[in-house]
């Protein structure tokens, strides 16, 4: 049995439950947000546009660390579905630019709606000591993500 002063099997376990519990998060979100005919890709990727503007393809590849053939394919889907439409890039005429379409700015709009009523709802059912718990994991979460 491991002594309860040595780190290791609580960041074992930690490593473990971690991308269970974000897993099962992002499963409640999208049944709160009716988002079952969009993949969590396609979602993102009209998140990313909303909040940073039009994007190539390439520039959205690297930024939802994808392969450019996939975020193509991606970009396609969400094309056909008409949440997003593509122009000409203005320097460089072998690329593409994408941006959302009124359709897909008010589907984001509406999902961010959904998902941030119902974590508020959620969030507030916790302890004000599990609320202040929660906002300093944002932050570790944020610079989890933002690690190599």
């Amino acid at each position: 049995m491991a002594d309860r002063d040595d780190p290791l099997p609580t960041l074992e376990s930690a490593a473990a439950e971690l991308p269970l519990a974000i897993g099962q998060l992002r499963r409640r979100l999208r049944r709160a947000t009716g988002d079952s005919n969009l993949s969590w890709s396609q979602l993102s990727v009209l998140s990313r546009l909303s909040k940073e503007g039009a994007m190539s393809t390439s520039q959205l590849a690297r930024s939802e660390s994808m392969r450019p053939q996939s975020m193509g394919v991606l970009l396609a889907g969400l094309e056909q579905r008409g949440l997003v439409h593509r122009e000409d890039h203005l320097s460089d005429r072998r690329q593409v630019i994408f941006h959302l379409t009124p359709a897909g700015a008010a589907t984001n709009g509406q999902r961010r709606m959904a998902r941030q009523e119902w974590l508020l709802r959620a969030i507030s059912a916790l302890s004000t000591e599990e609320q202040r718990t929660l906002v300093a994991a944002i932050k570790l979460l944020k610079q989890l993500g933002d690690s190599e």
